[in-house]
């Protein structure tokens, strides 16, 4: 990356690792630490959000541009040529680079000191932070040596590299895949591809993700004036993926999509848990939980298959 889309992540409190990686604290690692308040992953899965590591190996590379991401925005798709870190290092430099991030909040009187301590030593990693995680070559091998210190891991794509999830030699914990249009035309307008063919390429993705043995997840985040009320649609693509679960999820209008979107387009969570109620119909899945604070709903059909810890 360029010197000045350095700076700017710098600026923005992220620690950029080696030449493509980064980490940043997530706002729930705060509120887990100052308040007690966990974010919805712990609610729905149990991970817990004070040892949560927030990290991407490619943190300026994606395959889209979507216009609803709170990332920063100047992603390349051209990595030809590129040399690449190796996995160990991103793995020992990201937990080393989130000590000082957190290092602060041990001296505020609101923080659980016992938590603060158990954050020094994370044992979950969502590497979803920024870009497309797929890009990175050694991806499988970085997830093996997350799960060999013990390490959950939650794999964010959104879903254009199925020949790269159809060979990774070592799967995460947890698989979510981003499904945020209902057909090509609204794929083009909302996630701006920046490679071709990108319809099918989800389309190739969801119908891989069955023979994946792992815990799959599609996430539909819900952007209001734009790909709310096809539930059918959506039903159809979830059918053919046969997750465990779905998240409905609202979009936020925090970071870079303040620049591309308007408040209006944040859904209230009423808006949310409905579309999740008519997708869940059609599909035979139950809302299990919901976090009106995230603007999230989680649906599947066993409640007691959610927790991983």
């Amino acid at each position: 990356m360029d010197e000045e889309q350095r700076r700017l992540l710098e600026r923005q409190h992220y620690r950029i690792i080696g030449g493509h990686s980064g980490v940043k604290v997530c706002h729930w690692m705060r509120q887990k630490l100052l308040y007690a308040r966990p974010c919805y992953k712990e609610t729905f899965y149990g991970i817990e959000s004070h040892r949560c590591l927030q990290m991407t190996p490619v943190i300026d590379g994606c395959t889209q541009n979507c216009l609803f991401c709170w990332r920063v925005k100047g992603f390349s798709n051209e990595f030809e040529g590129h040399d690449f870190d190796e996995p160990q290092t991103i793995l020992e430099e990201s937990i080393k680079a989130q000590k000082p991030l957190i290092s602060g909040f041990k001296g505020d009187s609101r923080c659980d000191k016992r938590l603060w301590n158990e954050a020094l030593e994370p044992n979950q990693v969502a590497i979803s932070l920024s870009g497309e995680p797929t890009l990175y070559p050694y991806l499988g091998d970085f997830i093996r040596l997350c799960h060999k210190r013990g390490m959950t891991t939650f794999l964010v794509t959104n879903g254009t590299t199925p020949h790269i999830l159809e060979k990774l030699d070592t799967l995460p914990t947890q698989l979510y895949v981003s499904v945020t249009a209902p057909n090509e035309g609204i794929m083009k307008k909302l996630c701006a591809p920046m490679i071709p063919n990108t319809w099918s390429l989800l389309n190739q993705t969801l119908e891989l993700l069955p023979s994946l043995d792992t815990r799959r997840v599609i996430r539909h985040t819900l952007v209001e004036g734009w790909n709310i009320g096809y539930e059918k649609a959506y039903a159809k693509m979830d059918e053919m993926a046969e997750p465990m679960f779905i998240e409905p999820k609202g979009f936020v209008f925090v970071g870079g999509a303040r620049h591309r979107m308007s408040m209006d387009n944040m859904p209230p969570h009423k808006n949310v848990r409905e579309f999740g109620k008519k997708l869940g119909s059609i599909l035979g899945f139950e809302v299990l939980m919901e976090r009106e604070d995230s603007r999230v709903v989680l649906l599947g059909d066993d409640l007691k298959d959610c927790r991983i810890r």
